[in-house]
């Protein structure tokens, strides 16, 4: 309406100023409701194609739409693992901290699983004490053999020298006795050698492997036992969380509740736009906002992104083929605004619906050294219409409650 009237006086005013004041004709006498149409038809037409083509101006080249939301994300509280519920430490809606218990599972397995390996662990440090004395032992074994070889060579190299010097004075049957001795003291130390090589590659390998073992799994176990402990993972507020002492979760089941960060939904609006208008939208682009949750207000906004590409677009492989007549509706341009001032989006309630509006500004190509007067006029032009669409806004803004609490039946 306010483009009909605002076109009417550069056409239907100018067409009757003329048929009255060259032409002397009178409303009322020559201009009637039957002859309005005959003598300012050409007002009448200029003024119907200036207002389609000033409505299709200000829509194209600042886009506007009601498809706006603060999304947020949310974390689905879920165990990893799963077990029947033994204690609960928050409510159906609370804030919490980051590491906070949230709920606990019945650990009595994990408990026992951790404990054994506990043992495990205990037991391989035992068995590396033990070997450490076997290798002492061994060590004290093979001097002691050394000690009955020597012994043994030394009486022999002694009746060996007797024998060498005085045949006959040694029977040769006590030599070879001897002989027999120092081999057999030999094969002891021999003997003993291996079993403190045995022992020592027990303590220098076999049991620090077994240790680690026995370490791993018992972090494994203190893995496990961790699990029936739910904790939050970020700050925020704890949402619909139902769960009570005795009930059974796992991963496959409902969320036991729903935890929203702190701060989620409060810096950053996304509007749907047509995508008629994927060539206007660009980052940078000043826009404004209402939204529900704030009545009378206006957000400064700022367009961060502009995704590239529409969700309604995405497919996943399957057995059939795509039939493009079962699509859904067409999707829009999704972008993501921010606040030009901070703290602009307080008081708005995450989740809102809004109403944005998105200005183009030529204010640059106008600017340029290089741009013609004719093109630097109309692109003045194009930003001047915006006004329109911001008092447009501006009027949203203000029957928004009206017709939210009056006109919807409330």
């Amino acid at each position: 309406m306010f483009e009909l009237m605002f076109c009417s006086l550069l056409t239907i005013v100018p067409d009757y100023l003329y048929r009255r004041y060259v032409q002397g004709k009178r409303i009322g006498k020559e201009i009637t409701f039957f002859s309005v149409w005959y003598e300012l038809r050409w007002g009448i037409t200029g003024c119907l194609m200036l207002t389609v083509s000033l409505i299709t101006m200000i829509f194209y080249f600042h886009p506007s739409t009601d498809s706006a939301t603060l999304y947020f994300r949310t974390v689905p509280i879920l165990p990893e693992g799963s077990g029947r519920v033994a204690e609960v430490n928050v409510g159906f809606s609370q804030p919490v901290r980051k590491g906070d218990v949230l709920f606990r599972l019945d650990s009595s397995k994990q408990q026992a699983a951790f404990e054994t390996a506990k043992r495990k662990v205990a037991e391989v440090d035992a068995a590396m004490t033990s070997a450490q004395s076997d290798v002492v032992k061994a060590e004290a074994q093979i001097q002691e053999a050394k000690a009955n070889y020597q012994q043994a060579k030394d009486e022999l190299d002694v009746k060996s020298e007797l024998q060498s010097r005085n045949p006959g004075i040694v029977p040769q049957r006590d030599i070879d006795k001897l002989r027999v001795l120092v081999d057999q003291r030999q094969a002891g130390i021999d003997a003993a050698t291996a079993v403190k090589e045995t022992a020592a590659l027990q303590v220098s390998t076999l049991l620090p492997a077994q240790k680690a073992s026995a370490q791993a799994a018992l972090e494994q176990a203190q893995v496990d036992l961790d699990k029936t402990v739910v904790r939050a993972g970020v700050d925020g507020r704890v949402e619909q969380f139902l769960l009570r002492v005795g009930d059974v979760v796992n991963q496959l089941m409902r969320p036991a509740g729903v935890l929203i960060p702190e701060g989620a939904g409060r810096t950053v609006l996304q509007a749907g736009f047509g995508q008629i208008e994927a060539g206007v939208l660009k980052k940078g682009m000043v826009a404004e906002a209402a939204c529900n949750s704030r009545p009378w207000v206006i957000i400064p906004m700022l367009v961060t992104t502009v995704q590239d590409y529409i969700a309604a677009g995405q497919f996943q492989g399957g057995q059939q083929l795509i039939e493009a007549q079962n699509a859904a509706r067409p999707g829009t341009i999704l972008v993501f605004l921010e606040p030009l001032y901070k703290n602009g989006l307080d008081g708005v309630t995450p989740g809102s619906s809004c109403i944005v509006n998105a200005y183009t500004s030529n204010h640059e190509e106008i600017s340029a050294a290089d741009t013609s007067t004719g093109r630097a006029i109309a692109l003045h032009i194009v930003d001047g219409v915006g006004l329109v669409h911001a008092l447009l806004l501006r009027i949203q803004a203000l029957l928004l409650p009206i017709k939210t609490l009056v006109l919807s039946g409330h």
